[in-house]
């Protein structure tokens, strides 16, 4: 720029002489002259000037150039995925993980085409049956629409579900014989003692005082065992729900009313809240008032040593659109490590307790397509989640 400005200045320093030669009086054809090489020389310092300057393009970044290892490695990653996942797109079908194109390959699924329709078909999520070579699998579905350059595409996965649902029934079953052979041997070893007594005193005279004693603690016990599987029984055939519109403000005073008056007496206090009062819930209501009641029976029990007890029930409508009814109280909580034995039947941290409570509210619960769990508070004590 410095340069321009003091070329424009020569330039016009050459042409002012030039114009003062010409207009001199008298001049001479010398000075004609000399005032024409100076215009000449005027003009020439100027001309650079007077052309059009082309524009400068702005200096555009190159994109970077793609990691191709990192890429080779997320691809990698991907094709070990342990499920099974589509990439749909204009009716098409590309496999993504290894899974996937087993799943369609020989020894997978008995008819690929009738997947392939199931997957197209999908319009949400949930557990499905696929029948494979090695016989019905339970699989769980998720889709997950999204939009990539303007491309409407969706993702499906599969996830395996039938070795880990055996393994949780197996471990179950397990647990569940335990108990069962727990509860039946109590009764059955006192039961032959007893019998063997009552036989040998049936052949010794005047004895029939102690036999008598004998053959009544048999029968009590043989009542105890009837009684232990006559709750089995009741916990394993409870009736199917009746599903109706629940008025949750209505259920909760009803609650209230009842449970209440047995924490006050015990200097503690109850409290049932609703984030809304026109909150309602599809389910049968005895069962859900059931399930509820044997939750805060279970809380007054978990109390039953602390000084001020406190029970809070409480309803509210989850970001997703669901709705949940927590039970909490401020006793000793759950022991650490049982959290998933809680709800076997007949299982129960508390000495004397006969643990039914929490296997039939989940069975209630699942029965009403609900669910139930256990969570630790921060504040202490234990809380149970309905969801719905």
């Amino acid at each position: 720029m410095a340069s321009e400005r003091a070329r424009l200045l020569v330039a016009a320093l050459l042409l002012a002489a030039a114009g003062a030669l010409a207009h001199a009086s008298g001049a001479s054809a010398r000075a004609w002259t000399a005032a024409a090489l100076l215009a000449l020389a005027g003009l020439a310092t100027a001309w650079p000037l007077t052309r059009r300057r082309a524009p400068v393009a702005p200096v555009v970044d190159a994109p970077p150039a793609p990691d191709l290892r990192q890429l080779a490695i997320l691809q990698a990653q991907l094709e070990a995925l342990p499920v099974a996942a589509w990439l749909l797109e204009d009716a098409t079908l590309r496999a993504l993980t290894s899974r996937a194109r087993r799943l369609m390959a020989p020894g997978g699924v008995r008819d690929p085409a009738a997947l392939q329709g199931l997957l197209r078909a999908a319009e949400a999520g949930g557990a499905v049956v696929l029948e494979t070579e090695r016989g019905s699998e339970r699989w769980q579905l998720r889709r997950q629409t999204l939009a990539l350059d303007g491309r409407a595409q969706s993702l499906l996965a599969l996830v395996p579900l039938e070795n880990e649902l055996e393994s949780e029934s197996l471990l179950a079953w397990q647990q569940l014989v335990q108990v069962l052979t727990h509860e039946i041997m109590n009764s059955l070893t006192p039961i032959r003692s007893l019998s063997q007594t009552a036989l040998a005193l049936s052949d010794e005279p005047g004895a029939e005082g102690e036999l008598r004693q004998a053959l009544d603690a048999i029968a009590r016990r043989a009542e105890s065992l009837a009684a232990f599987v006559g709750t089995y029984r009741r916990v394993s055939q409870w009736p199917a729900p009746a599903m109706a519109p629940v008025d949750l403000q209505a259920l909760f005073a009803r609650l209230e009313q009842a449970v209440a008056p047995a924490w006050r007496a015990r200097g503690g206090a109850v409290s049932f809240e609703l984030d809304s009062p026109t909150l309602r819930l599809q389910a049968d209501d005895g069962q859900l008032e059931q399930a509820l009641l044997a939750l805060i029976n279970n809380a007054a029990q978990a109390t039953a040593d602390v000084a001020s007890p406190r029970l809070w029930v409480q309803a509210r409508q989850t970001r997703g659109g669901r709705l949940q009814i927590g039970v909490r109280d401020n006793g000793p909580g759950v022991p650490p490590g049982l959290e998933r034995q809680i709800f076997l039947p007949f299982f129960s941290a508390r000495e004397g307790g006969q643990g039914i409570g929490l296997t039939v509210v989940r069975q209630l619960v699942n029965g009403m397509g609900g669910r139930v769990r256990h969570v630790r508070p921060i504040e202490g004590g234990a809380a149970f989640v309905l969801s719905f």
